[in-house]
């Protein structure tokens, strides 16, 4: 890690960067891609997941929709993370991130990235549904890969 997770200035600079500038954020017409619809009945989240799978690997990781800052922040790092990793990995980064939001630290914040931006996001426990909503999408589009086969 290049800096400090107690700084909270930065944290909350990557947090904005990734609202006003979200990775990978477009809308996929592909069949190969397992869709998943999300949405929140206590925020404005309302997001589409597009993710391919194949040989066990997530491949492309897209998203598209609405979202307060933590919910779009959180699906456009997630679109960068998740891309590459073995459907174990992806479990381990999602099972890993929710920890982290529960407890505010984790030994691994190397693997969480820029996922550290939501450190304090326990300070404020209504938050954590909007930080990890791609997450549990990403968690039922594994799901649903694994079921078709």
């Amino acid at each position: 890690m290049l800096f400090s997770t107690d700084n909270k200035e930065i944290l909350q600079q990557i947090m904005m960067d990734h609202y006003k500038n979200p990775r990978n954020k477009m809308r996929v017409e592909d069949e190969r891609y397992v869709k998943i619809h999300m949405d929140s009945a206590s925020c404005q989240d309302d997001i589409y997941i597009y993710v391919l799978i194949e040989d066990d690997k997530v491949v492309d990781f897209k998203w598209d929709g609405v979202g307060c800052v933590l919910s779009t922040a959180s699906s456009s790092i997630l679109s960068e993370l998740a891309v590459g990793k073995t459907v174990e990995e992806a479990n381990k980064l999602i099972d890993d991130f929710n920890d982290f939001l529960l407890s505010g630290h984790s030994d691994n914040e190397d693997e969480l990235s820029e996922l550290v931006c939501f450190k304090y996001t326990n300070n404020q426990p209504s938050r954590i549904t909007c930080a990890n909503i791609s997450f549990r999408g990403l968690k039922k589009a594994l799901q649903e890969k694994k079921n078709e086969r």
